[in-house]
C-alpha cells in the first residue's frame, strides 16, 4: 500500500514538472445559417478553425538568468474548413502551408492561388509546384520530374515518382517541422 501511494506520488510530481515546449493558439469559427424553401428548411454551418503552432526555443539556454529571451522561431499555422449541411460534411479543407525537411535540406510550402509552392529554404526560390486533383491528392511538377503526392494522417508530403528505368514507384516524404 506504501508503494503505490509513494508511486502515484511520484507520478504526479513528475507529471507538474513537465513543461510545454510549444505555444499553441486556437481559434474557432462557427456560422449557421437556415434557409427555407419549397423543400423545406435546411441549416448549413460553416466552421472554420485555425491553428497556430510555435515551437519555444531560447535565445542563450545555457545562461543562468531567470527570464530568459525567448528565440523567435517559425509559426505553422494549420486552417480547416469544413461545410456542414443538414449534418453531412459537404467540404473539408486544409491548409498545409508550413516548413518541410527531406534529406537534411529544407523546404518551406507556401499557399498560392492555385494550390502549393515549394520553396527551397536555402536558395529563396521555388523548386516546384503542387496543384490540387479532383481526389484529394496533389501533382507536383519541377523542372526534372512529374509526381503525384498526398499528405498522410502526420501532415507529412508523401510524392510517389514513378521511375521508367526500373519500372517501379520512388516514394520521397517531406518530413513536417515543429510537430
Amino acid at each position: 500500500m506504501k508503494t503505490l501511494f509513494l508511486s502515484t506520488l511520484t507520478f504526479l510530481f513528475t507529471i507538474g514538472m513537465y513543461s510545454q515546449n510549444k505555444n499553441v493558439k486556437s481559434e474557432e469559427k462557427i456560422v449557421k445559417t437556415t434557409i427555407k424553401d419549397s423543400k423545406g428548411e435546411k441549416t448549413i454551418v460553416k466552421k472554420e478553425e485555425v491553428k497556430e503552432v510555435q515551437k519555444i526555443e531560447f535565445e542563450n539556454p545555457n545562461s543562468p538568468k531567470t527570464n530568459k529571451d525567448m528565440k523567435p522561431t517559425p509559426v505553422n499555422v494549420t486552417t480547416t474548413k469544413q461545410v456542414i449541411v443538414d449534418g453531412q460534411t459537404k467540404y473539408i479543407d486544409v491548409d498545409h502551408s508550413a516548413y518541410y525537411n527531406l534529406d537534411g535540406v529544407k523546404y518551406e510550402i507556401k499557399a498560392d492561388n492555385s494550390g502549393y509552392l515549394i520553396l527551397n529554404n536555402d536558395k529563396k526560390k521555388a523548386s516546384g509546384v503542387l496543384r490540387k486533383t479532383s481526389n484529394n491528392s496533389y501533382i507536383f511538377r519541377n523542372k526534372n520530374k512529374v509526381s503525384v503526392g498526398y499528405f498522410d494522417e502526420s501532415g507529412n508530403l508523401v510524392l510517389e515518382t514513378y521511375d521508367p528505368k526500373t519500372d517501379s514507384m520512388i516514394m520521397e516524404k517531406y518530413m513536417v517541422e515543429n510537430k
